[in-house]
């Protein structure tokens, strides 16, 4: 039996391992970017929120307001009061304080920065609304139908949902019309003073010839990947969502990829299927919340690791030895329909 062989029927039991049968959709879709040829999908079209997988958008049309000339690299971004107000992740500039558009947008897809997400909004179109309202627009262009955008960070909100194909379509977009911009999809981290912020995307650490874009996550739709690996000058994307830790969300994208290279050349051989023509795999038009299987205490999970365990015992510790004052007392928080609001 040939070393490739071998090969073939290794990776065939990790296959079966890594996608195993699940109570809850779990789409996954795998693709050449050169010819769009679909090499794996499962759930392609089961309706999904996107979380900072909006940002992919949120960028494309950034990059299109630079290509028109409406903006360049060195115009300022402005924290506004909006912008200030949004939830981790964020860099968190004061109300009034200017970043150059070229670190907006390293913050944006390497840190994935809600707030900065606001700020390229009302820059590149005036206001929020006025953005989205570019987003769908776009969307639509490049056939993403399943699609509606909601906020230009994919924090939890109702009405903003996507499918694993609408992603594939506008990460083909986004590779093919703005490669002067490929760097920042594949820069593994961010410097902003004396912080340095790493990309959430492991596999930019991990992965042999891995190159993009960028992770996603909030509780109701686990976490989520599109991630692109270039060896041999061929391209290939894994979009994987609704994996239950980002541990498994790295490696099932690995995996996905590594299948994809090792059997690229007879998968296009038997299957003619693209992302045009593949038959839809649902037509489905409930949204799917994977909240309870989320592994984390901040979804409502409680098994979380005994490092957060000790970290959080010795803050409860501490806030006990410490008497309360009016200046300590905790301020009491405003009720909050989405109890995890970042976003990865």
């Amino acid at each position: 039996m040939s070393l490739r062989t071998r090969s073939l029927i290794l990776l065939t039991f990790l296959a079966l391992a890594m996608f195993p049968a699940r109570a809850f959709a779990d789409p996954a879709l795998l693709f050449d970017v050169s010819n769009q040829k679909v090499l794996y999908a499962e759930d392609a079209d089961q309706l999904w929120y996107p979380a900072s997988l909006t940002k992919i958008m949120t960028a494309y049309v950034t990059f299109q307001a630079i290509k028109r000339g409406d903006l360049t690299l060195e115009s300022k971004l402005i924290s506004t009061e909006t912008a200030a107000k949004e939830p981790p992740s964020k860099i968190g500039l004061p109300i009034g304080a200017e970043i150059s558009m070229e670190l907006g947008l390293r913050a944006l897809i390497i840190k994935s920065a809600n707030d900065v997400a606001v700020m390229l909004a009302e820059a590149v179109a005036g206001n929020k609304e006025a953005f989205i309202v570019r987003m769908n627009a776009t969307a639509k262009q490049l056939g993403m139908s399943r699609t509606n955008f909601v906020n230009p960070n994919g924090l939890p909100i109702p009405g903003q949902v996507t499918t694993a194909r609408d992603l594939a379509r506008l990460a083909v977009a986004v590779l093919r019309d703005f490669p002067e911009h490929a760097h920042y999809w594949k820069t593994p981290y961010l410097k902003i003073g004396k912080r340095r912020l790493r990309s959430h995307n492991s596999l930019l650490r991990t992965f042999d010839g891995a190159d993009g874009i960028k992770t996603g996550f909030i509780c109701d739709s686990g976490f989520n990947i599109v991630a692109s690996a270039t060896r041999d000058g061929r391209k290939l994307v894994a979009i994987v969502l609704g994996s239950t830790t980002s541990k498994d969300r790295g490696i099932r994208a690995a995996s996905l990829l590594e299948h994809g290279f090792l059997t690229h050349g007879w998968k296009l051989f038997f299957s003619s299927n693209t992302l045009q023509s593949m038959p839809a795999s649902t037509t489905s038009n409930e949204i799917v919340s994977i909240r309870k299987q989320v592994k984390g205490w901040t979804c409502g999970n409680r098994r979380v690791t005994r490092k957060v365990n000790r970290k959080r015992r010795r803050r409860q510790l501490r806030r006990k030895a410490k008497p309360k004052t009016a200046a300590t007392a905790p301020k009491k928080q405003p009720s909050n329909p989405f109890p995890q609001q970042s976003t990865q």
